[in-house]
């Protein structure tokens, strides 16, 4: 074993495979705020949390930090084309993205295979990221969608077993 560099410890976290979300709010001005995250985990059942991180360098996170709720939105495997453009640049990410307005304001995904709306609940800060706790508040699934995957750097849109 070796001390990891930044491209080797990017590299082994490449081999666990997870699912693929973005993560939507409504900024204070009530512009439509959303990027695309597979730091996602269950922490708790009662209460029920969950977790996701962002970089300190993301110019979403002062609405993050500040706002009281969020959404996570569990991608599909057809929505592989939305994770692209929600981890982009320069780009209009809402360009006819078809969503509903949650409970708390936050856009839900139309499409999403489960839907997780959060209060924001804490913040820890670990080195250049921000971890986030939400505890949920509602959420939905559906099981007639499979899940987008990420694995070593790919998008799956069919499990690769």
């Amino acid at each position: 074993m070796q001390v990891p560099t930044p491209q080797s410890f990017r590299a082994a976290l490449g081999r666990f495979a997870t699912g693929v979300t973005i993560v939507t709010a409504r900024a204070d001005d009530g512009s439509l705020i959303g990027l695309t995250a597979n730091s996602f985990n269950s922490v708790s059942l009662k209460p029920p949390l969950v977790l996701w991180s962002l970089s300190r360098q993301s110019q979403s996170l002062p609405v993050f930090h500040a706002g009281t709720h969020y959404a996570i939105n569990v991608l599909g495997a057809p929505q592989r084309d939305l994770a692209l453009r929600f981890a982009s640049r320069g780009v209009d990410r809402w360009a006819d993205v078809a969503y509903t307005e949650g409970a708390s304001g936050a856009p839900l995904l139309d499409g999403a295979v489960a839907v997780f709306e959060c209060f924001n609940r804490s913040r820890y800060e670990e080195g250049d990221h921000i971890i986030f706790v939400g505890e949920v508040e509602r959420c939905t699934h559906r099981t007639d969608i499979p899940p987008l995957l990420y694995h070593g750097g790919q998008f799956y849109t069919e499990h690769p077993l």
